[in-house]
């Protein structure tokens, strides 16, 4: 990856990825920013709202145009400063979001730019819509991302371990609460 400074950048550059909703990756959204709306966690809550189904978190989808703004356009180093957002339509499971950043103006005695941003669905529909101000990197930036211990977690390689774990902590719980209180408290202090 790339990070473009100013003066690597013109009006009309323009750049784009695409990313599936995947009911897996709200849950992890879900579940790291706390946003418990059951609109995108519960399927029978979601399926009496006028959606009739779960939806995306308007956040997952603007999060889109950050990764976007993070590695392609400017790229690595650049600072995002505003974001004007309007969300259209609803995203939802299993729909296909392509988003797409094109640099507007540069003010370069500022060193920044400011950016088209919007998320279409697979069927050319807007779902949002808005712009962005960035600070580009001042120097050129390269990176090649390191593939950390935290990555390695996020992709599932440790998951038989944590059900393992929670398993025996969920057996250690039910067998404590079976043993008479004296046992158990004594139990648990030399554990």
């Amino acid at each position: 990856m790339i990070g473009r400074t100013i003066d690597q950048l013109a009006i009309g550059n323009a750049e784009e990825l695409s990313r599936t909703a995947r009911a897996n990756d709200i849950a992890r959204l879900v579940d790291a920013v706390g946003d418990r709306n059951p609109v995108h966690s519960d399927p029978a809550y979601a399926a009496t709202t006028p959606f009739g189904e779960r939806i995306a978190p308007g956040i997952w989808t603007a999060g889109l145009i950050s990764a976007l703004i993070g590695t392609r356009l400017p790229g690595p180093g650049s600072i995002y400063v505003s974001q004007d957002l309007k969300f259209l339509r609803p995203v939802m499971l299993g729909d296909r979001i392509t988003a797409r950043v094109e640099v507007l103006e540069l003010l370069r005695d500022r060193n920044r730019i400011k950016l088209r941003t919007v998320c279409v669905n697979q069927r050319g529909e807007e779902v949002l819509s808005g712009e962005a101000w960035v600070l580009p990197p001042q120097q050129p930036v390269h990176y090649a991302e390191a593939r950390t211990s935290l990555r390695l977690l996020s992709t599932g390689m440790f998951q038989p371990l944590a059900f393992a774990a929670r398993s025996l902590s969920l057996w250690w719980q039910m067998s404590a609460s079976a043993l008479p209180l004296g046992i158990a408290s004594h139990a648990v202090k030399h554990v």
